[in-house]
């Protein structure tokens, strides 16, 4: 294949796949919203099949308090979505949202977001993600990044270096592009995140704490930003902080509907 071909074809590849996302930036969308939805079902099955489950209807009851009113105000590609919320039982302070509309909350979270609003931090983020298709624009990188390899190595040499060559290529596509990204889809879910919150009622001010809550948990710990998927979280504190003025007015606005949830 001549390098003409290639930028021709590369072209018409990412020129298909354009999108934009609901905060404004470009995305590179190939995967039928359908399929990731399936996806992301097969997915949550599998770890309802393999993972304990916590049962207790009090804990239940009190992450659907606070789940139902951040749906609620999902609106885009996740509107309408009868989302099933399940809990495991793990360690690990984490939780997470599925194309399809799934929501998977590990118990371990609780013992980082301490208040109804700092776990609406947690799982509105995650729900951000669902709404700004950040699972179908991550397959979708990949498969670009795949394409582009493939398409170069089709017209590299068979020289003794070749191997070398696109091994580099694949670190330099990991770090250049597919990480930066990851961390701009993190970005990105924080924002929406903070702004379901505020409109369901839940004080975003929480949304600060319960990042200053991750730092002390991990003892201050973790990789350098360039090589991390997430932003530091002295960097999302920021960006939050920066965007507390607007989220302190949807919260006001939004008072007489804040919900009240229980453990």
């Amino acid at each position: 294949m001549n390098i003409r071909l290639f930028r021709i074809s590369m072209f018409l590849f990412l020129l298909a796949g354009c999108a934009t996302s609901p905060l404004g930036r470009k995305q590179l969308i190939l995967v039928p919203q359908v399929q990731i939805d399936e996806m992301g079902s097969q997915a949550f099955q599998k770890m309802k099949d393999s993972q304990p489950i916590d049962t207790d209807p009090q804990l239940r009851s009190y992450i659907q308090c606070i789940v139902d009113p951040l749906t609620a105000r999902s609106g885009g590609t996740a509107a309408g979505k009868n989302w099933e919320v399940v809990v495991f039982k793990g360690d690990q302070a984490n939780a997470f949202a599925l194309p399809g509309g799934k929501i998977g909350v590990y118990t371990g979270i609780l013992q980082v977001a301490k208040t109804p609003s700092q776990l609406a931090t947690v799982i509105g983020h995650e729900i951000g993600h669902v709404i700004a298709q950040h699972g179908a624009e991550r397959v979708s990188q990949e498969m670009g990044t795949q394409l582009s390899l493939a398409m170069i190595r089709s017209m590299s040499s068979k020289s003794a270096n070749s191997d070398r060559l696109m091994s580099l290529l694949g670190l330099g596509a990991q770090i250049g592009i597919l990480l930066p990204f990851s961390r701009a889809q993190e970005s990105e879910a924080d924002l929406i995140g903070l702004d379901l919150m505020a409109r369901a009622g839940f004080d975003p001010h929480a949304s600060v704490e319960l990042w200053q809550n991750m730092i002390h948990a991990a003892g201050g710990k973790g990789p350098p930003s360039w090589l991390s998927t997430h932003p530091a979280s002295e960097t999302r504190i920021k960006q939050l902080q920066a965007h507390m003025t607007e989220a302190e007015l949807k919260s006001n606005h939004a008072k007489g509907l804040a919900p009240v949830c229980h453990r």
